[in-house]
């Protein structure tokens, strides 16, 4: 095992609250822990070092130093180590272009995010499904669709609000049957898992792979657009997605706030549990109540 250096400093925002900064030869370098028990199996560390090489040279992702399973019976923990990379939050760097009332920025930050989304939802996967070892061999996700989803998972939720939503699903499903085809997925493409330089707005760093899985090439711009609705920064975000995907953007709006019902349906599920799931938790229910997927209940 590497030498660690003698502290790791944990790390904020979109890097998990299990991943720390330390240092390898004297180099700075992030450190990801994986606990034992972890829900994703032993293997989590080696199928996030394979996604991390998979994209490498299409994406910037940090270069992969050393990857360790855990050791239960030592009660060692998993470990990826990768390089540390420069940038700010993106998110951060949105709330103060909002701040600013900066239009022209959001809409260049918006275009390099877009263009991130439009990347992955380029790199073909053979059918969808979770990565279940080092191979990136896909495993199967639950049967059923949007609609079985809300009704098994919203389970705290009144049977007429299930409905109400279920209705929605329902045509969202059947908007999002509408492409045949997989891809690499993200599935937490938010501006907290990104870094950019906030003087050209480029992203240098993509950051929390935990959830990456081959799904639907729609998700990562829900994802990116859930709470972020500023329109320069919303248009951008299409318009760079739409340029290399195809199809025109008031389609990919619709996909992608379509294919985002699943997370929200996962968060809402969870309500309670952080802040993040209690405002997810909102916006589905105003999704439901008005049977529109552009709902917007903040203001």
């Amino acid at each position: 095992m590497s030498d660690l250096g003698t502290s790791l400093t944990p790390l904020s925002g979109g890097h998990s609250g299990r991943t720390f900064l330390g240092d390898v030869g004297g180099e700075r370098a992030v450190v990801r822990v994986y606990p034992p028990g972890d829900p994703r199996g032993a293997t989590a560390p080696e199928v996030d070092a394979a996604v991390l090489r998979l994209v490498r040279g299409l994406l910037p992702v940090p270069e992969v130093v050393e990857v360790r399973r855990e050791q239960p019976h030592d009660l060692q923990p998993g470990l990826l180590v990768t390089e540390w990379l420069p940038g700010e939050r993106a998110d951060l760097v949105v709330a103060d272009l909002e701040a600013a009332g900066d239009a022209d920025g959001l809409s260049r930050l918006g275009a390099e995010t877009g263009r991130v989304a439009g990347m992955l939802a380029g790199m073909p996967m053979l059918r969808p499904g979770p990565f279940v070892d080092s191979t990136l061999t896909l495993g199967e996700f639950p049967d059923g669709g949007l609609l079985e989803c809300v009704e098994h998972r919203l389970t705290g939720w009144s049977e007429g609000e299930r409905a109400r939503l279920g209705e929605v699903a329902a045509q969202a499903q059947d908007l999002l049957d509408t492409v045949d085809r997989a891809s690499l997925v993200h599935s937490d493409l938010n501006p907290k898992n990104l870094l950019v330089d906030r003087d050209t707005s480029s992203v240098t760093a993509v950051l929390d792979w935990e959830f990456a899985h081959a799904g639907h090439p729609w998700t990562d711009v829900g994802n990116l657009l859930r709470f972020e609705r500023h329109p320069a920064y919303v248009d951008a975000v299409l318009s760079a997605w739409t340029s290399l995907r195809g199809g025109t953007p008031e389609q990919l709006l619709e996909g992608a706030r379509s294919a985002d019902l699943w997370a929200l349906v996962d968060l809402a599920a969870r309500a309670g549990a952080n802040p993040v799931a209690d405002r997810a938790e909102t916006l589905l229910r105003a999704i439901g109540e008005s049977g529109d997927v552009h709902a917007w209940p903040f203001g």
